[in-house]
C-alpha cells in the first residue's frame, strides 16, 4: 500500500470515530431531550447494530485473519439500519431544515453511508487483507485499533488486575460475535418476518 492508501486508511478510521460514535451519541441525547420517538427507535436500533464494529475491534487487536471482513459487514449492517425502516423514513420526510434534529440526522445518515462504502473500497484495493489480515502489507489496518488496545489494556488492568493480552481480545471477540450471529438469526427468523420493514416506533404514540 502507497502512501497515499495509508493515509487514505488512517483519514477514514479518524472519521468513523466521529461519524460511528461521536455524532451518534449527541443525537442520541439530543432525540432523547426532545422525546422524538422516530430518532430515539433509530438510535436504539444503530447501538445494537454497531456492536459488531465494536467486536471487529477486538478482533483486530487479537490479529484475527478475518477481522477486516467482519469490519466491512459492521460498517455496511450500521448504514442498512437507519435507512431500512419505512416508518422512520416516512417520519423524517416530514421536517424541514429548519428542524435542526432531523436535519442533523439526514446528514449523518449520508456521511455514515459515505464512510462504509469507503471502507470497502479501500479494502478491496488490497483483497488480502480481507482473509489474512496479519500480513506486512496490511499493518496499516491494525494501526487505528492500537490505541483502543492502549485503553482497553489500562482498564482491564485497573478492574481486574491483570493483563489483557492479544489472544484475550481475540477470545472476546470471537464469542461476541457468536452471541451477536445468534441475536441476529433470532430478530432475523422471528421479528422481520413479523414487523417487515415497521420500526413500530409508533406504537405509542408519535411524537
Amino acid at each position: 500500500m502507497n502512501v497515499l492508501n495509508h493515509l487514505s486508511v488512517w483519514l477514514s478510521f479518524q472519521l468513523s470515530i466521529v461519524f460511528i460514535i461521536g455524532i451518534p451519541i449527541t443525537l442520541s441525547l439530543w432525540s432523547i431531550q426532545k422525546q422524538n420517538k422516530a430518532l430515539n427507535k433509530l438510535l436504539s436500533i444503530y447501538w445494537k447494530i454497531s456492536l459488531l464494529f465494536f467486536i471487529s475491534l477486538f478482533l483486530l487487536i487479537g490479529k484475527y485473519k478475518y477481522a477486516l471482513i467482519i469490519t466491512n459487514i459492521a460498517t455496511l449492517l450500521m448504514t442498512i439500519s437507519i435507512w431500512f425502516w419505512n416508518d422512520i423514513n416516512d417520519e423524517l420526510r416530514e421536517y424541514d431544515f429548519s428542524n435542526s434534529l432531523t436535519t442533523m440526522t439526514k446528514v449523518w445518515r449520508w456521511s455514515l453511508t459515505f464512510i462504509s462504502f469507503n471502507f470497502l473500497i479501500q479494502s478491496l484495493q488490497n483483497t488480502s487483507c480481507l482473509t489474512f489480515i496479519n500480513s506486512a502489507a496490511c499493518e496499516v489496518w491494525l494501526k487505528p485499533s492500537s490505541n483502543f488496545y492502549v485503553i482497553i489494556k489500562n482498564l482491564f488492568n485497573f478492574l481486574f488486575g491483570a493483563n489483557f493480552t492479544q489472544p484475550i481480545a481475540k477470545f472476546i471477540g470471537l464469542f461476541s460475535l457468536l452471541i451477536y450471529i445468534l441475536g441476529l438469526i433470532q430478530w432475523s427468523i422471528i421479528k422481520l418476518p413479523k414487523n417487515g420493514r415497521n420500526s413500530c416506533f409508533s406504537e405509542n404514540g408519535r411524537t
